[in-house]
């Protein structure tokens, strides 16, 4: 086999790689803007790209989970997209800042805009109060498509197993914030140990930068070196011939 023909090879290989990676990745997720701390608020985006190459995402529906109701659920506009935003009572009302809550967003819908092939579109919300026993949030979204095609992304990932076809977005929710005065307190008691150990770690550092261009220097000289006894042996051969 020749040099051109293992390049081809590669090349295919590559790009079958990178065609699986994007196809394998290319679902509509949820993301925080931050972090999604159990107890409290956090602005969270739907990321919904288009996957068909003859037809354009006009549509997204996604339905918030009933086990644990998001009393708070604010919409950021996304330009050229109207936003539908659909109540339901709940069978256990909720307390909220001192008030009873008995309705909770269960499902917000954008149309109205398009998202083209090759294309994606991000969709913030602000929601809250994230709940504090559980770990995650699993919503339901339904993606339909300018020729009438509807994919629904709402099978629940399995931890182990592997990702489904059409999975259902996750919101991954990281531990409570701890208390703002304890930890401005905890932060001072402990500025001197950050502060000694950040100067060790730039003394450190700087040792081992120096220690780095000492060896490479040393090798290069050491390079410089062979070189020229190899030179000096060629130029001998030439006289001598």
């Amino acid at each position: 086999m020749n040099v051109s023909r293992i390049a081809l090879a590669g090349g295919v290989a590559a790009s079958t790689v990178l065609l699986l990676a994007g196809t394998a990745s290319a679902h509509v997720s949820v993301q925080p803007q931050g972090e999604a701390a159990k107890g409290g608020y956090a602005v969270i985006n739907f990321k919904v790209p288009n996957e068909r190459d003859n037809a354009s995402t006009t549509k997204l529906e996604v339905s918030f989970p009933t086990d644990h109701p998001l009393a708070s659920v604010m919409p950021q506009p996304v330009p050229g997209w109207n936003i539908e935003v659909t109540t339901s009572k709940l069978t256990k009302p909720l307390e909220m800042h001192g008030k009873t809550i008995n309705e909770a967003v269960s499902k917000v819908t954008w149309t109205g805009g398009k998202i083209e092939p090759g294309r994606f579109q991000q969709f913030p919300l602000s929601v809250g109060q994230l709940p504090e026993d559980a770990d995650q949030l699993v919503f339901k979204a339904v993606q339909t498509y300018s020729n009438k095609e509807v994919v629904r992304w709402i099978e629940e990932p399995k931890e182990g197993a592997e990702e489904p076809e059409t999975p259902a977005p996750v919101l991954k929710l990281t531990a409570a914030a701890g208390d703002a005065h304890g930890a401005t307190a905890a932060s001072g008691s402990d500025s001197s140990k950050t502060e000694a150990s950040s100067e060790k770690s730039e003394t450190t550092a700087s040792s081992s930068s120096q220690d780095g261009t000492a060896r490479v220097l040393g090798i290069v000289g050491i390079v410089i070196g062979v070189a020229g006894v190899a030179f000096g042996v060629l130029a001998g051969r030439r006289r001598t011939t």
